[in-house]
C-alpha cells in the first residue's frame, strides 16, 4: 500500500481506521463500472461505539465537524479496500451525502459536513472536490451525530 495518496496520509499524520465488521444485510461498497458507491459511515470512537448526540443542542458545530472528519476517514478506509489497496486509483470523489442528527432548530448542516469535505480535499487535492448534499435528520442509528455516504470514481 504505497503511492502518492498513502504518502500524503503519512505526511498529514493520518492513520486510516480498520474497516468495520458488518452488522446488517448490506455491503460496505458496490462497484458499478468505474463508480464505487460507499455505504454510510458514522463517527466511530477509538474504544468502540459511536459519538452520539444532537448537533445544535448536546453537540457543538465544532464537535460535529470533527465527527464528520472521522466518518470521512472511515469512508477513505473502505475506498482503499474497494480500490484494491491503491488509493492512487481514485480518479475523483464524485458525490457526498452527509446526514446530521440535529436539533430541529439547527440549520448549519453544511458547516458540520465540511469536516468530511475538507478531509477529502486535504487527502486527494482537486480530485477530492465533490458535489454534496448536507441534510438534518431526526435520528440516526445508535444516535450517532453524523452519517456520511459517498460515490467515487476509480481508474
Amino acid at each position: 500500500m504505497s503511492g502518492r495518496i498513502e504518502a500524503k496520509l503519512k505526511e498529514l499524520g493520518i492513520t486510516l481506521p480498520s474497516v468495520p465488521t458488518l452488522v446488517a444485510n448490506y455491503v460496505p461498497f458496490v462497484r458499478s463500472g468505474s463508480l464505487v458507491f460507499l455505504s454510510g459511515q458514522g463517527p466511530r470512537q477509538p474504544e468502540g461505539g459511536f459519538f452520539s448526540g444532537k448537533v445544535g443542542s448536546t453537540v457543538s458545530i465544532e464537535q460535529g465537524y470533527q465527527h464528520a472528519r472521522l466518518a470521512g476517514l472511515q469512508l477513505i478506509a473502505v475506498l482503499r479496500v474497494a480500490a484494491g489497496g491503491e488509493l492512487d486509483r481514485v480518479r475523483r470523489i464524485v458525490k457526498v451525502l452527509g446526514m446530521v442528527n440535529a436539533d430541529p432548530e439547527f440549520g448549519e448542516h453544511p458547516r458540520v459536513i465540511n469536516g468530511c469535505s475538507d478531509l477529502f480535499v486535504e487527502v486527494f487535492g482537486e480530485k477530492g472536490r465533490h458535489a454534496r448534499s448536507a441534510i438534518g435528520v431526526g435520528s440516526l442509528p445508535h444516535q450517532m451525530t453524523v452519517e456520511i455516504e459517498a460515490i467515487a470514481e476509480l481508474d
